[in-house]
């Protein structure tokens, strides 16, 4: 972002849409969207730009990739303290279901496809996967008898 109100984006057919639903917000709003193009003057403006971009992108998926690293460390301390109880599975799955919004909403602004992107693919997959894990604990510990 750079100021209130102002974003830099890049020029990319992929972003067509979005400039075409933003003019729908916000000129019946009687806003204004003034939509320019713009280039590095030079070689080295133009990669630094997209090294700059590319940074804040893998900044962004590092915290993706320390919160999934915190929801697996979550999992099986409730593991380890046998926690199994409907509601506990109730949270863990909106905190799922918070990770897949976080990741689609990096995976939307990722347009030049850094890296960690697919790092982070891996990471939500495992984030899944222990999920079912622990809720077939959870309803297996629900089924005992002695429950």
């Amino acid at each position: 972002m750079l100021g209130h109100g102002i974003w830099a984006v890049p020029d990319l057919p992929a972003l067509e849409p979005l400039v075409h639903r933003l003019r729908g917000i916000v000129e019946p709003a009687a806003g204004t969207l003034l939509v320019l193009s713009a280039a590095g003057r030079t070689d080295l403006d133009v990669a630094r730009l997209e090294r700059v971009y590319g940074e804040v992108r893998e900044q962004e998926w590092a915290e993706f990739h320390a919160d999934c690293g915190k929801y697996l460390a979550e999992l099986d301390k409730e593991e380890r303290i046998g926690k199994y109880t409907l509601a506990e599975l109730e949270e863990e799955e909106q905190s799922l279901d918070r990770l897949r919004r976080w990741y689609r909403e990096l995976r939307s602004r990722d347009l030049l496809g850094v890296i960690a992107t697919v790092d982070s693919t891996t990471d939500l997959k495992l984030c899944e996967e222990r999920f079912e894990l622990y809720a077939e604990h959870v309803y297996a510990a629900l089924g005992r008898p002695d429950a």
